[in-house]
């Protein structure tokens, strides 16, 4: 085989450092991204934060009616005179959305003033009459109260010994979160037991056995039970104690409890009643009373600071009637306020030549294309969510009822970007309406088929089958093929199977449980 020389053009996508970053910092959450913002502070020396008194209320207009494609309607504060590549000038198949230079050398600067991005943002928002009585929801969270110390608390009152002290206070620390004891005895005593010695090793079970009884002694009722049976029986047995309802009820509840759990899942009346020699209107009561209790007796002590969803987008609504409109803008709380070190750069760009410069002017650089990058993602965020909210106009306006199909290649094309993009940014992503707050993916959902050749909302279906099921006879409950025939009346094609799949999905019993209810 002679060898020779071809030419050849082709089109490859090459990922750059930048285009990397850009990629990344989009699909983070807010809290990872203030974790990466953190950690990028401590590592380059050229970035710092900034922190003025801004004022809170800055004027926001409503979306555009081309749905978001105006960069300068999609630009955040503090960032109109950056040099924004949003949606021209790309010729990259894949990612159509992201610009980045193709040569980075540490010395060519970027143009426009990248130095100082997201100033005119607050560092907080407070409550608008200012004068400090509503408490920030974290710091509430923070301050709660955990089941532990709950337990100790009362603990330190029963004046127990040492050694009993050490005990309980062993197995509320061996407690998961929703209060049960999930490792039986012996294992713990084995896992304290110096050696195996069999004496001592029952003297340690002996100890965690009282300790067990006086921890389940304990406020809330039902913690340290070792299952939901027990769990169950030792609220039912507090309510005795407290001669808190009708003691017979009481008994054939504790019955109840004993049997297999899987009856009382089923509501299997009958079998139940026979297994605990009552009538049938008394089981049914105990069963009532089982229904009140609490399964998870740690459920009000778990640590609420991580249900704390803060918005990236904040909706509001303005006018009224057929001039109500709603104007989109990002919330200040989340966006980091950053900008390029004028001490440090100026010392850099004035210094001599030496062998560190090159080094240190390619962390400058870093440093003004990770403000850019920033931007970047708070810029496709802005412009994604005025497109969704121009799109889902009517849910603003009348819930969830009101939704339309919505899919990703449907914004995906209105912006200009790619469809992967889209779905980058409505991951994680939440926006606070006038409805509720809800994440950007909420608002997208595929369509069923109408009678009059149109398409309605999943969303909207799971809306209406949810209301019928309020709307039920509680004595003849709908099942799932009526719903689809009361759907079919609203003019919505959809099977009886697609039915008790978003019945499942709205965690709605089935109708014979529903009936028992």
């Amino acid at each position: 085989m002679k060898p020779s020389l071809s030419l050849r053009v082709s089109q490859h996508l090459a990922l750059t450092p930048q285009l990397q970053q850009s990629i990344r910092l989009l699909q983070l959450s807010t809290l990872e991204l203030a974790q990466e913002v953190e950690q990028m502070l401590d590592e380059n020396p050229f970035l710092e934060r900034t922190v003025d008194d801004a004022p809170l209320d800055e004027p926001v207009a409503p979306p555009s009616d081309e749905g978001g494609r105006r960069a300068e309607d999609a630009t955040p504060s503090g960032a109109a005179d950056a040099d924004w590549t949003g949606d021209e000038g790309q010729n990259d198949a894949q990612m159509p959305d992201i610009a980045a230079p193709t040569d980075w050398d540490g010395d060519t600067d970027i143009p426009g003033d990248d130095r100082e991005w997201g100033s005119d943002a607050p560092a907080s928002v407070g409550s608008g009459s200012g004068d400090g009585d509503e408490a920030d929801a974290a710091d509430l969270a923070h301050g709660h109260e955990s089941l532990a110390d709950h337990l100790e608390r009362q603990a330190l009152a029963l004046r127990l010994s040492e050694l009993d002290m050490a005990a309980l206070r062993f197995l509320i620390g061996s407690l998961n979160d929703d209060g049960y004891l999930d490792e039986p005895l012996e294992s713990l005593a084995a896992s304290l037991a110096d050696t195996g010695d069999p004496e001592q090793l029952d003297e340690l079970v002996h100890r965690l056995t009282v300790a067990l009884r006086l921890l389940q002694s304990l406020d809330p009722a039902g913690v340290g039970a070792r299952g939901l049976a027990e769990c169950l029986a030792l609220q039912l047995q507090a309510l005795d104690r407290e001669e808190e309802g009708d003691p017979e009820v009481i008994q054939a509840a504790l019955c109840i409890c004993r049997q297999p759990l899987d009856l009382l899942a089923r509501r299997d009346v009958r079998r139940l009643a026979q297994a605990c020699a009552a009538s049938d209107d008394l089981t049914r009561a105990a069963m009532a009373l089982i229904a009140r209790l609490e399964p998870r007796p740690g459920r009000r002590f778990a640590d609420v600071e991580r249900n704390v969803i803060v918005p990236d987008v904040i909706v509001r609504k303005i006018g009224r009637g057929a001039q109500q409109s709603f104007s989109v803008r990002l919330n200040p709380d989340v966006m980091p306020r950053l900008r390029v070190h004028d001490v440090y750069a100026n010392a850099l760009r004035g210094g001599s030549k030496g062998d560190g410069h090159q080094a240190l002017q390619a962390r400058l650089q870093e440093a003004r294309w990770f403000i850019k990058n920033i931007q970047q993602r708070f810029d496709t965020i802005l412009r994604v969510s005025s497109a969704i909210v121009e799109r889902q106009k009517n849910f603003f306006v009348h819930g969830e009822l009101a939704m339309r199909p919505l899919v990703l290649r449907e914004i995906a094309d209105e912006l200009g970007l790619h469809e992967s993009t889209i779905s980058r940014v409505t991951t994680a992503k939440y926006m606070a309406t006038p409805q509720g707050t809800f994440e950007l993916k909420y608002f997208f959902g595929s369509g069923l088929g109408t009678e009059t050749g149109g398409s309605a909302s999943s969303t909207a279906v799971r809306a209406l089958i949810r209301q019928f099921v309020a709307a039920e006879d509680p004595h003849k409950p709908l099942s799932d093929g009526q719903i689809a025939d009361m759907l079919k009346e609203q003019g919505i094609e959809c099977a009886r199977r697609t039915v008790a799949k978003y019945r499942e999905a709205l965690k709605i019993a089935p109708a014979n449980l529903r009936k028992a209810l």
